[in-house]
This record gives structure tokens, sequence and C-alpha cells, in this order.
């Protein structure tokens, strides 16, 4: 079999284990930026700051103080590569800036076909679909099932921290 496997991770967190599978061949920049953090530990520790039960949970860039820690450089978008956010896969996250993405990450918990790449302008570019969770898919729903609140300024913080234990490459 010529065809190289796409890499996969383990997800420990505070709530379970997930096991992601990475689309390297339609989200090369972004897999190869996600494990660049995952090789350097970067997300150890860190939490899951944003959930929301209706929508989808995000991590990899707070800690439990909700103090961000420090990013590499922003990358290339690459919402355009056809894969859709739909419930279970990671897209990386970013701000109303198209190529912002670094370090954060959230795992879709239901549809969210407006999420997809829908035109050129920053509204519609959408958001990079890189992977999919292929075990522990009942980990992300206790996750998204978690009291939030307010904390330090954001909205949809839980209450106790989930936290991101480690994510590993399965070598």
């Amino acid at each position: 079999m010529s065809e190289e496997q796409n890499p996969q991770v383990v997800m420990e967190t505070s709530m379970g284990t997930v096991k992601i599978e990475l689309f390297k061949d339609k989200a090369p920049i972004s897999v190869r930026n996600f494990l660049s953090y995952v090789k350097d530990g970067y997300y150890d520790g860190l939490i899951f700051h944003r959930v929301i039960k209706t929508f989808m949970v995000q991590g990899g860039g707070m800690d439990a103080d909700m103090q961000p820690k420090k990013t590499k450089f922003a990358i290339k978008n690459e919402a355009t590569n056809g894969l859709s956010n739909k419930r279970g896969t990671l897209a990386m996250a970013r701000t109303s800036v198209v190529d912002s993405a670094t370090s954060q990450f959230f795992i879709n918990v239901v549809d969210n076909p407006f999420l997809d790449h829908r035109g050129k302008s920053p509204d519609l570019f959408g958001y990079a679909v890189f992977g999919q969770v292929i075990e522990g898919m009942e980990v992300v729903d206790a996750i998204r099932d978690v009291k939030t609140g307010s904390k330090a300024g954001h909205g949809d913080v839980p209450v106790e921290p989930v936290f991101i234990n480690s994510i590993k490459l399965v070598e």
C-alpha cells in the first residue's frame, strides 16, 4: 500500500481519551502546524476554554486562568479544501482575519455548514477542517455538556476546567 496513512493523535483530556485522524492530504499546512505544537508538548495542561453545547468545543490556547499561551506564527487558512465542518471534525480556530489561525482548534459537536468556505470575503471564507474524531466522541459530548459561565471576560467557559492533559502522535 503506497498511500501514506494519515497521522493520528491521542488527546488525553481530564474527561477521557479522544483519538483523532488528521487529514494531511487535504489540510497539509494546518496538520503540519498542529503537529508542531503537539511535538512541542504545547497543549499539555491547556483547557477547553469555550464550550457551546449546540455548536462546538474549543481549546488549545489558554490555561486554567484564561491566560493565553504564546503561539507560533499564523498560518494560511485551508478552508477551501472541500472538507465540511460536520459533527466530529476538528477545525482551526481564528479571529475575523482569514489567515490568523495559530494553536487553537475546535471540535464541531453538530454539523456546522455555515462555517464552511462559501466565498472569498472574511465573513464567508470559513474555517479549515483538518481532522476528525475517530474514537472517543462520547468524551467530546461529555465536554459539550459541562456547565459554563463567564471567566476573565470570556463567555461559555467551563465552570470546572476541562484540561487537555496531553496530545501525542500515534507512532
